[in-house]
């Protein structure tokens, strides 16, 4: 099926009260409390295998001059030590898989140098201890800021990095209020609990991958791009994920170097990295610097819109953070202009992060908003209600639903914003309390995905596909759908995900998981519907499925009975058509935060926090508000904690373990919600749904900005905003105000 028309009517709009929109518990709920759930370090299937241990430079740029490996190959238990010398011929790079021990120059600090496998992990850790390296060492870039001078513009990456529309300069110099301000973000860990890790194991010239990622069929032609094999002799598996937030979009390093390993020493070749190399081997978000201009006429209309922004990618990479991609369907302006610029820096390497481009990118400019709203003395609300786009401002197409206005709207009725006072104004002793607010907006795509479902003899149905779950609740919402497809309860699904010997699925990323995925089961369970009435010699007019039965007219018979000895198969497809460019696809909500801000110490302190979203069909209450409350979780650790220090003299990260690098804790959360305004969205996909896994942090960490701004008068614009920029900013506004 493609989407080429709008969704009529379907058997999930003829039950309101079936199974899909439930809040029913996880599918695979018990299985992970009970710890039977096994993860990809945990899987058994692979006998007697060995253990690897990756060693990473000591640098960030140089050569290596000279290796010893002679200790480490003689140490207790060792079966290999792979080096640049030693390392087996390898294909080229897909995606940003790359080959590796390849050749000795170094590009960032600790990139793979050295790969050794022993009997026990203590045995190859102990060994890669033992390699001695000398370096030509060269001064690492790794400052951002100064290397703007030499930033370039990176090649597309799905869209343009930059657009043009109208004259911005003009109109911009011609706006009677006017605002540039430039903001910036750091670096920011994924943080995810399950490390990166990987059994490789040879079967004949097969190779299967027990692995954590997230979308394997990508990462399937990765894998056999870089080992030079094809494509059909690489299986991955990956049924159980704990966590990714886009680090496992694609394999890592140790996937690589446990498959190359294994085919060496034949035997299964098992590898985590450690939460330090978490860090430095595997991938991170970027740190960007953004310059946001508005010009604006006195009523408040937008006139000139420009939102650049600079980030930075390893050597020989462009992967770059699409910061301003979101503000080119935001707000309308008839002149506006964005620009990505990248700059190649020693630094690990960087990719998507939750919600990668939009999280940063609204932190920039939902703040540049308020800003201009307090210029021109208007509720930061009504700004954005009188700049609302009557189409897509750059595509110049329609939105598919667009309810920005009314989750504003009624997230100010439930959050109680009439009681927002002018900022600096509201005190409750020692402390400064503010409101602030900020819209979200999230691309919503779809993803080609296939299905197949099979009716047992037993009248069970068996859901088959190579999607994953890493956290959200994929196997649920699949069971959800199955069963009210099928007239069956969730008891009577088995749901198997999670290897690419399924058919093809768009994988988990980039919100476009539940709607891809779930679309393409929608499409083989309505297959298996047509073939059981055909069979039946049922009329499909007015035809129902329920309680393990088909009806239609004055027949009924049980799926069992219709299955028969053999069983039924049926596949499904679903791919974009011609809605993908028709319409301008988007999931909208809006944040209200308050907080309090101790005037002494520059303690911040989240009180309550709100968010008001618009989802299409939401698949199961309780996932989604899950998933909403994670993202305004990760919105709270950008706005107020979440900063990889970079050390640009080493090229290191200094607070590489989850000690040192902070993420929100249940402290930092206290009365959190969020709520869903009904929609539909018959342009979207079959389900009428839309994503939901990255809208929560849009703009989550600018609704608290904003607060902060509405407590104390003060405008960070440094993210995260600790105390010690709070104090800086009040002693700043005290000698202000003794000079006055």
């Amino acid at each position: 099926m493609e989407m080429n028309q709008p969704v009529g009517t379907t058997p999930l709009d003829a039950r309101p009260d079936g199974l899909v929109g439930k809040p029913i518990d996880r599918y695979e709920g018990r299985l992970k409390v009970t710890g039977r759930a096994p993860y990809a370090y945990e899987v058994r299937e692979p006998k007697d295998p060995a253990y690897g241990f990756i060693l990473g430079a000591g640098i960030a740029s140089g050569r290596i001059r000279a290796m010893q490996v002679g200790a480490a190959r003689r140490a207790p238990g060792v079966l290999y030590v792979m080096t640049h010398e030693t390392v087996p011929p390898q294909g080229e790079k897909k995606e940003q898989v790359s080959p590796q021990l390849q050749g000795t120059e170094i590009r960032h600090f600790d990139q793979p140098i050295a790969f050794v496998v022993a009997e026990t992990f203590e045995q190859a850790r102990a060994a890669a201890a033992l390699i001695t390296v000398q370096y030509d060492t060269a001064t690492p870039k790794a400052s951002l800021r100064d290397a703007l001078p030499e930033t370039f513009k990176p090649k597309p990456a799905q869209t343009d990095p930059d657009s043009a529309l109208g004259d911005f300069e003009g109109a911009f110099a011609a706006a009677p209020v006017k605002l540039d301000v430039e903001y910036t973000t750091p670096p920011q860990i994924h943080a995810q609990m399950e490390p990166h890790a990987t059994i490789a194991e040879w079967r004949g010239d097969r190779l299967v991958l027990h692995t954590a990622n997230q979308m394997l069929n990508r990462g399937q032609k990765s894998i056999a791009a870089v080992l030079a094999v094809p494509e059909d002799k690489v299986r991955l598996v990956s049924r159980y994920i704990g966590g990714g937030f886009g680090s496992k979009l694609q394999p890592q390093p140790e996937a690589i170097l446990a498959a190359l390993a294994a085919r060496v020493v034949n035997r299964p070749v098992k590898v985590a990295m450690t939460r330090q190399q978490e860090f430095h081997v595997a991938t991170h978000r970027t740190g960007t610097i953004q310059r946001v201009r508005l010009g604006a006429d006195e009523t408040g209309r937008l006139t000139a819109i420009a939102h650049e922004s600079w980030s930075d990618a390893t050597p020989g990479d462009q992967f770059f953070e699409t910061s301003a991609n979101v503000t080119r369907s935001l707000y309308a302006a008839p002149n506006r202009i964005t620009r990505h610029r990248i700059a190649n820096l020693n630094v690990p390497v960087t990719s998507a992060m939750r919600a990668p481009g939009e999280a940063v990118g609204q932190l920039a400019f939902e703040c540049a908003m308020d800003e201009l709203a307090e210029r021109l003395n208007l509720d930061p609300i009504e700004l954005r209600v009188r700049n609302e786009p009557e189409q897509d401002p750059e595509k110049q197409v329609p939105f598919t639903v667009r309810q920005l206005v009314p989750c504003m709207r009624e997230g100010a009725r439930l959050f109680g914003w009439e009681k927002r006072r002018a900022a600096g104004t509201r005190r409750e002793g020692r402390w400064m309390v503010g409101l602030g607010m900020s819209a979200a907006a999230r691309l919503n795509p779809l993803m080609p995905s296939s299905a197949l479902v099979r009716l047992n003899p037993d009248g069970t149905l068996t859901v088959r596909m190579a999607m994953t779950d890493i956290g959200t609740g994929t196997y649920t919402i699949l069971a959800q759908i199955a069963g009210e497809m099928m007239g069956l309860p969730v008891e009577k699904i088995r749901v198997e995900i999670g290897d690419t010997a399924y058919p093809a699925a768009a994988g988990s990323g980039g919100s476009w998981g539940a709607g891809s995925a779930g679309s393409a089961l929608y499409v083989a369970c309505d297959n298996l519907r047509q073939a059981l009435l055909q069979k039946a010699g049922m009329n499909p007019e007015g035809a129902a499925f329920r309680e393990g039965r088909a009806a239609s007219g004055n027949r009924s018979e049980t799926l069992a009975d219709l299955a028969g000895p053999d069983g039924l198969e049926a596949k499904g497809e679903i791919k974009p058509g011609r809605l993908k460019e028709a319409f301008s696809h988007y999931s909208f909500g809006a944040h209200f935060a308050e907080v309090g801000v101790d005037r002494d110490t520059g303690e911040i302190r989240l009180r309550r926090m709100l968010g008001v979203f618009t989802g299409g069909r939401i698949l199961n209450a309780k996932t989604a508000r899950s998933q909403a409350i994670g993202g305004m979780t990760f919105g709270v650790g950008a706005a107020l904690m979440e900063d990889a220090v970079m050390d640009p003299r080493s090229g290191t990260f200094m607070n590489r373990d989850l000690a040192e690098y902070h993420v929100p804790v249940h402290a930092d959360i206290p009365a959190i919600d969020a709520v869903f305004l009904p929609e539909l969205d018959d342009k979207a996909n079959p389900l009428k749904s839309k994503g939901l896994g990255e809208l929560g942090i849009c703009g989550a960490g600018a609704a608290l900005a904003n607060a902060i701004h509405n407590a104390t008068g003060l405008r960070i614009r440094d993210y995260p905003m600790t105390l010690d920029k709070v104090l800086k900013g009040l002693e700043e506004q005290e000698r202000g105000m003794r000079r006055s």
